[in-house]
């Protein structure tokens, strides 16, 4: 059954999921590519056009804007990012909106062998009736995080278009390059001025996560022997084999994506770059306590260290940066945030569901940096690829928690 807010949502979606916004890792720039500023322009001028206060556009990237109080209560944020992931294409999303789905498969016009359905996607069985929007086959969707940006514009305008609604100042950001780790300016939490703050950027309706991994980045670098292959006897060191050797000396059946679940942590390869002199290996590590994230970091240097033994005419170097941190250390000091969060999502009718994130969000940057932020759902399936998918009927039910939430910190203040 459509609601009141699902034509707005199932507008914005299609609409912000055609832009082309992928992240850019082996970028320096901020944000790391000029195009996910074409939707944030886009937001500047639909905020500026729906009544919002104190609307811009930061030199770092973050679209930001104010939704006036109507009654004094504390500063509560709404965040969801712009940008979508790397790992797979963004370029030239085409939406499909499914009317009223019938439980059967979905199928794709760009891809004929593809399909969504219960047996790959169990989630999709419990939508029957409602409209779902996917991407044409051959890109992701991109719901992965404007389903997010939809949300929290739709509940802006609402309030907007609504003073009699009682709430306090609410502060909007979305920011670039959260899925490159990059998401949070130094500057954003001073900017955004918020007492506390939530996220958008999670999956089945109910979901509230206060919980996510600690990360780190690694990056190896090797340097091997340049010689003649013709003449390469005793001279060469292939830098690609030492890294092949790292690669297989690293946990394979126990520490990888691939083979973990639950709490479990893990060492991902994501990048092999370079060639026989020179190679490059990129990986980040995930545990959901640091001190397990450090056990990783000593696992891959002892491996990198191991390796460089066996050849000492090359060099192997091993560099471990901090991402950010599991964001549990600080909310379980005060679960207030958490607490409003379960208030609102039972106000509309859901079981409110904490589960830890097998991954983290802007929240988990910023709750570090003194601005708590748990995690809501948004409705978004199986994101990062062909197959993802929402329900416009899911999106409803994060706009009304978001309107839910407003009015909960205005009662609790």
């Amino acid at each position: 059954m459509r609601t009141s807010f699902d034509d707005e949502l199932e507008d914005r979606l299609v609409r912000y999921a055609a832009v082309d916004t992928q992240s850019d890792e082996t970028s320096a720039d901020k944000p790391s590519t000029d195009i996910q500023l074409v939707l944030s322009r886009m937001l500047v001028a639909e905020l500026e056009e729906m009544g919002a206060s104190d609307v811009s556009l930061t030199d770092y990237g973050v679209v930001l804007a104010t939704i006036p109080g109507t009654v004094d209560g504390p500063t509560m944020g709404w965040l969801a990012h712009v940008d979508t992931a790397p790992q797979f294409h963004a370029a030239g999303v085409k939406p499909v909106v499914h009317r009223h789905y019938n439980g059967g498969d979905i199928t794709f016009a760009d891809a004929p062998d593809l399909k969504l359905s219960p047996e790959n996607a169990p989630y999709l069985a419990d939508k029957v009736g409602d409209d779902i929007i996917t991407a044409s086959g051959q890109t992701l969707l991109g719901a992965d995080d404007k389903a997010g940006i939809a949300i929290a514009m739709t509940a802006a305008r609402h309030l907007i278009a609504n003073p009699d609604i009682r709430h306090g100042p609410i502060r909007l950001a979305f920011t670039p390059d959260e899925e490159i780790g990059r998401g949070v300016d130094a500057r954003l939490p001073a900017e955004l001025g918020a007492d506390f703050a939530y996220t958008f950027d999670g999956g089945r309706p109910g979901e509230i996560e206060y919980e996510t991994f600690s990360a780190d980045r690694a990056v190896v670098e090797i340097t091997g022997v340049s010689a003649h292959p013709g003449f390469a006897t005793g001279k060469m060191v292939n830098a690609l084999h030492l890294a092949a050797r790292i690669l297989m000396t690293l946990p394979q059946a126990t520490m990888t994506p691939d083979t973990t679940k639950g709490m479990e942590g893990f060492i991902h390869a994501t990048d092999l770059n370079g060639g026989s002199t020179e190679a490059e290996l990129k990986f980040i590590l995930r545990d959901f306590e640091v001190e397990g994230l450090a056990q990783k970091g000593e696992l891959l240097q002892s491996v990198c260290d191991t390796v460089a033994l066996t050849e000492p005419r090359a060099e192997i170097t091993c560099t471990i940066t901090p991402q950010y941190r599991n964001m549990r250390y600080w909310l379980e000091n005060d679960m207030t945030p958490v607490e409003l969060a379960r208030k609102a999502v039972a106000a509309v009718g859901l079981e409110p569901v904490s589960v830890p994130i097998r991954g983290g969000t802007d929240g988990s940057r910023l709750t570090e940096m003194g601005v708590p932020c748990p995690n809501i759902f948004t409705g978004m399936q199986e994101i990062h690829g062909p197959l993802e998918w929402i329900s416009v009927q899911d999106m409803a039910l994060a706009t009304r928690v978001a309107l839910e939430l407003a009015k909960a910190a205005v009662t609790a203040g």
